[in-house]
């Protein structure tokens, strides 16, 4: 596996845990949006971007600088999965919405985007981070459904593995 890294913002902790899990089942480094450093996505090959989701489908805090770091670097040839947390229940219309404004931002920067998830076995009424009827990566209910959490991280890094 090239090398990757994996980027998160998290307010309450849920995104960190997720993201801790997933960097230690790939090995990875994982590192906080709000401290991460040129550097660190230059020397990297392969991104993976998490949030949680706030409001009516806003970004985590953090990631509204991380955004604007990211795109004034050259992320031309990176490949880029994403993963979100949301709440299924209560904002039913808007789960996991945040990935799509980092996959908005990211989408004409040259990156090789994978990981959509379909939207089968979800139960929410509507998400920004739908396109073409999946999800833009990898959503997850860690409140209402986290018996699913390990689960779908473990089908979803299966289907990234190949292209990391």
């Amino acid at each position: 596996m090239k090398k990757t890294l994996v980027v998160y913002g998290s307010s309450t902790g849920t995104c960190q845990g997720i993201a801790d899990k997933i960097g230690a089942k790939l090995g990875a480094e994982v590192v906080d949006v709000a401290n991460l450093t040129d550097g660190q996505v230059d020397e990297a090959e392969n991104l993976l971007l998490g949030t949680s989701t706030w409001g009516a489908g806003e970004l985590q805090d953090d990631w509204y600088d991380g955004l604007e770091k990211l795109k004034a670097l050259d992320l031309n040839g990176k490949t880029v999965a994403l993963f979100g947390c949301g709440d299924s229940e209560s904002y039913s219309d808007t789960f996991c919405g945040a990935m799509d404004e980092i996959y908005s931002a990211l989408k004409d920067k040259g990156v090789n985007f994978v990981g959509q998830v379909s939207t089968d076995g979800y139960t929410f009424d509507d998400s920004a981070a739908v396109v073409d009827g999946k999800f833009v990566g990898l959503a997850l209910d860690d409140i209402n459904e986290d018996d699913k959490t390990d689960e779908r991280i473990d089908a979803w890094l299966e289907s990234i593995k190949s292209a990391l």
